[in-house]
């Protein structure tokens, strides 16, 4: 599809005038092309109308912003007046403000999908312009981007401020208690994990869904929160051999993963050496992740072996922390020095992402996290040139800080990775099971599974693909459009009037039917329907034998082999199940009136089901995994827009169209054709060589002909429409072969009439 095409179909009614306008700039660089060879006058001109359009854009997305936050302080401050008189505190009016958050909340999602839209066009014009004149504008006009940039982190900022007023009205004006700082014992619970990657197109948009039902989770709620708050900085460690990176590929037993982490910028002196192992000998075969805290000035000491572990400890006894801990943490420190001296490990390469993480502050059952501009850098030695100088030999470079994009870094140094990353973490040692609204949204158009990626092991073969033997099996997937065609009545939309529908649902009218749905099953004493799922296997972190590893040829090219510790023949790579999901299944959260009562949502009302499945002492992981998706069916909360009260309609899980497809849409188009070519020459003769009679029956061929030939036309056109879009309905045709026969007959009744009156 022509960008064109797509910008419009892209575009958000309302804010259709301040759009980029695509189609002037592109028929300006025709039109002054046809007329006469490109020049300066030209150049000049072109220049002008884009800088327009450029500051059109630019100042509108201010604007917006400006009322964006503008209603967000107001929202904030009724809110806490709300909090502070008891009298106004209703349900009804703190409905009212999670309405109102909500219409912000889809505001923001729109402006986001608007800056990156009219991004996208600015580069497609550039490039434009560049491939026809010859000129190189586009990295001309990088200095412009940059004094008006179209810039996504101000939108996670606004997300945040949303989520901590949302998160106040669904407990009615009640914080949410609980620890934020939790969970720093890696090593509690078992969970399941998956990982997927997220188009830019789509980011906002997950946020805004898993934001509706768990909270921005911060760490620091006493300090105002800033766009630095979410980077996250780690440097890994490997040697000159890769040994680590091929133990974690191949998930080989007592694997390791060491890295250096720190959180927000680089002058943070808190450093968290992390240790990952992959079937630890000391946990009976457990993957575990662990880490301790590190004062920055002792990092390099600590690397080295000059500062031990038991230095280490001491520190901690100092603080008077508790014996467990401190053994603990000299247990990880010693394990930590003993691979750095035994496999001579060094630093490698920097991983850098912006986090959003949404989590219950105290509540470990459910947690997600959001890594956007991911990027790789290199941070060794092994090509002879010395990155790591200021001082000699330290543990990270000092020139490279949290300024996404890196513009500053030499290319040939740096990878930005083009996706974000979704990362789902679940408890399995509790019999948790994923809430409806996750399930729908891991199926969804939005995301695109890949199971074992690693962070560490796609930047190491970017950079050192000449130095390893085996490449991670998404290489094959990264150059793929992962996007998929929007699926109905799912995600954040808009009505005809653009008001925001959740599922192709109005909020209100879903939160009135769940409230009723549970008025009603309170008063009958039995519990809350439980939302359906369905049948589903689920990849997680702890799965053995699915990797894909790819091993050089001596060609230069890559082939598939299989490597695992069990099976020589692991399974292909994941697809996206084909099974049928409930469409009415809602991604708004209930509101309830405690704490308590909102931490259950997580669990979705599945209690009722682990009574009866939970008979054994706890599923175990792959267990818990074959029962992540239920055959059940969900009550629709609330009204279809579309008028569609079915509460058991189904929606089909989008596919890619096979273009075989198309291909026989065009034969039975071009048979049709050929039809109206034999008629119009039957048509012609009789005109051309035959009396009057033969010339009056040929205009009745010519008139079926045409007639038969744009019916065909029409078929063709209306049936692509269909394929396009994925339309149940019959592709067969039922009046047009039997109206042409019809036709026919009447053409020959006529002739014979004609010819022997």
């Amino acid at each position: 599809m022509k960008y064109g095409l797509e910008l419009q179909e892209n575009i958000f009614a309302p804010w259709r005038l301040s759009y980029i306008a695509y189609d002037v700039l592109k028929q300006e660089l025709k039109s002054r092309q046809l007329d006469h060879g490109w020049n300066d006058q030209d150049e000049n001109d072109f220049i002008h109308l884009l800088d327009n359009e450029l500051a059109k854009v630019y100042d509108f997305v201010n604007a917006k912003l400006s009322e964006i936050d503008a209603r967000i302080l107001y929202c904030e401050r009724t809110i806490q007046t709300l909090q502070k008189n008891r009298n106004m505190a209703s349900d009804a009016n703190y409905s009212l403000m999670d309405e109102a958050l909500t219409e912000i909340l889809f505001d923001v999602n729109d402006l986001s999908k608007f800056t990156r839209v009219n991004f996208t066009a600015i580069q497609k014009i550039l490039k434009k312009h560049d491939k026809w004149t010859h000129l190189n504008l586009k990295q001309e006009y990088v200095t412009k981007l940059r004094d008006k940039p179209l810039d996504k982190q101000r939108f996670d900022v606004a997300i945040i401020y949303i989520s901590a007023l949302h998160d106040i009205c669904r407990n009615r004006g009640q914080q949410t208690t609980g620890n934020s700082a939790s969970g720093g014992d890696q090593n509690a619970f078992e969970r399941a994990t998956a990982k997927y990657w997220i188009h830019p197109d789509n980011i906002t948009e997950v946020k805004a869904i898993i934001m509706l039902h768990l909270p921005v989770l911060i760490f620091n709620k006493d300090k105002k929160y800033e766009p630095s708050d979410a980077a996250i900085s780690s440097v890994y460690y490997d040697n000159s051999n890769f040994d680590l990176y091929t133990g974690r590929l191949q998930r080989d037993e007592g694997a390791e993963a060491i890295r250096f982490r720190w959180y927000g910028p680089t002058e943070n002196k808190n450093i968290f050496i992390e240790r990952k192992t992959h079937h630890a000998a000391w946990l009976d075969g457990a993957s575990v992740k662990d880490r301790f805290r590190l004062d920055e000035k002792n990092v390099n000491a600590f690397a080295e072996g000059r500062h031990t572990a038991d230095m280490v400890a001491n520190e901690l006894r100092q603080k008077n922390l508790d014996s467990a801990t401190i053994d603990n943490v000299h247990f990880i420190a010693n394990g930590v020095q003993t691979s750095f001296k035994e496999k001579q490990l060094e630093p490698i390469l920097r991983a850098f992402y912006n986090r959003t993480a949404f989590q219950l502050p105290g509540d470990q059952k459910l947690r997600i996290s959001l890594d956007t501009d991911l990027t790789f850098i290199r941070e060794d030695h092994l090509d002879g040139k010395k990155r790591r100088n200021q001082p000699p030999n330290n543990w990270r470079r000092t020139d490279i800080g949290i300024d996404y994009p890196f513009n500053y870094c030499d290319p040939s140094e740096i990878l930005r990775f083009p996706y974000a990353v979704l990362e789902t973490k679940l408890q399995t040692h509790l019999g948790q099971e994923p809430p409806a609204w996750l399930t729908s949204l891991i199926e969804s158009h939005l995301v695109h599974e890949v199971p074992r990626f690693s962070k560490y092991l796609h930047g190491a073969c970017h950079f050192f693909k000449e130095r390893l033997p085996l490449l991670p099996w998404w290489l094959a997937e990264i150059q793929a459009d992962i996007r998929k065609p929007r699926a109905e009545n799912f995600g954040l939309s808009r009505s005809r009037s653009f008001k925001p529908l959740i599922d192709g649902r109005y909020r209100r009218a879903m939160i009135e039917e769940k409230e009723r749905v549970h008025q009603q099953a309170a008063v009958e004493g039995v519990s809350p329907p439980s939302p359906g799922r369905r049948q589903r296997t689920n990849s997680t972190q702890d799965t053995t034998g699915a990797w894909r590893p790819l091993p050089k040829d001596n060609n230069n090219g890559y082939s598939v082999v299989s490597i695992n510790n069990k099976d020589s023949s692991p399974p292909p790579p994941p697809e996206k199940s084909n099974s049928y999901y409930a469409n009415n299944r809602s991604l708004a959260p209930e509101f309830n009136h405690s704490n308590s009562n909102y931490s259950n949502n997580i669990n979705n009302s599945n209690n009722n089901n682990n009574n009866n499945n939970n008979s054994n002492n706890g599923p175990t992981y792959n267990k818990f995994l074959n029962r992540m998706w239920g055959d059940k069916r969900e009550q629709g909360f609330g009204k279809n827009v579309d008028g569609d009260d079915d509460p058991y309609r189904r929606q089909k899980v989008k596919v890619r169209v096979e273009p075989k497809v198309f291909f026989a849409n065009e034969r039975t188009f071009i048979s049709w054709l050929q039809f109206c070519a034999l008629l119009l020459t039957v048509a012609l003769s009789l005109l051309n060589f035959g009396d009057a009679t033969s010339r009056t029956v040929g205009g009745v061929f010519i008139a079926i002909a045409a007639a038969v030939a744009i019916y065909a036309l029409y078929r063709f056109e209306k049936r692509a429409w269909m394929i396009n879009r994925r339309i149940d309905g019959r592709y067969d045709d039922l009046w047009g072969p039997a109206v042409l026969c019809t036709l026919l007959v009447i053409a020959l009744v006529v002739n014979f009439y004609l010819r022997f009156r």
